[in-house]
């Protein structure tokens, strides 16, 4: 069974990063890195404040960066260091058979992505507190969450299995984190 689903996922890995053509690399390369968020957090702050005010809205910024913390530390410590699977471009049996952009090979562990659990933490607790107050439009974080898990894969450095989990995780600390702020009574109705 493990094999099966380890030969799907590199079936995949091979699918999307194979479809490679200077216009992707250079827009998943964009996409991928840490700058790309800002205008997106630039944005989140702006809808929270306009949504909530000051008060709530900083509330809620400062539950956004614990949701990432804990992603981001989670995915470290209790899957990459714990796991200890090799990236597809860190694995010998399958770097030659991958396109690298810019040489970019990432660390060393790749289960479960740090991109993928911190974006789907911020674009599940967005659209949970979001989702009353701005249009049905809220759904696109989630399209913007998975456009940079896509871009890990296409580069060669997760296996889409690594972005899936990482996103499930993501989902996870945000849900938590959102049920926390429920009980505590911080939710703007």
């Amino acid at each position: 069974m493990i094999d099966w689903i380890e030969n799907i996922d590199k079936e995949i890995l091979f699918t999307i990063n194979g479809a490679h053509n200077s216009f992707f690399d250079s827009l998943m390369w964009t996409v991928s890195e840490v700058s790309f968020g800002i205008p997106f957090y630039l944005l989140f702050i702006l809808l929270l404040h306009k949504s909530f005010g000051w008060r709530k809205a900083i509330i809620y910024i400062l539950a956004l960066g614990i949701g990432v913390a804990l992603s981001d530390l989670s995915a470290k410590y209790l899957f990459k260091e714990m796991f200890e699977r090799y990236r597809p471009s860190r694995n010998l049996e399958l770097q030659s058979q991958l396109h690298f952009v810019n040489n970019y090979h990432g660390g060393w562990y790749g289960f479960v992505s740090s991109h993928a659990s911190n974006m789907f933490t911020i674009a599940t607790l967005v659209f949970l507190l979001l989702k009353e107050k701005v249009s049905k439009a809220i759904v696109w974080v989630f399209f913007w969450a998975g456009l940079i898990a896509y871009s890990r894969v296409y580069l060669g450095v997760h296996y889409p299995s690594d972005v899936v989990c990482g996103g499930l995780l993501g989902v996870f600390i945000a849900y938590l984190i959102f049920v926390l702020l429920k009980k505590f009574n911080l939710i703007e109705k």
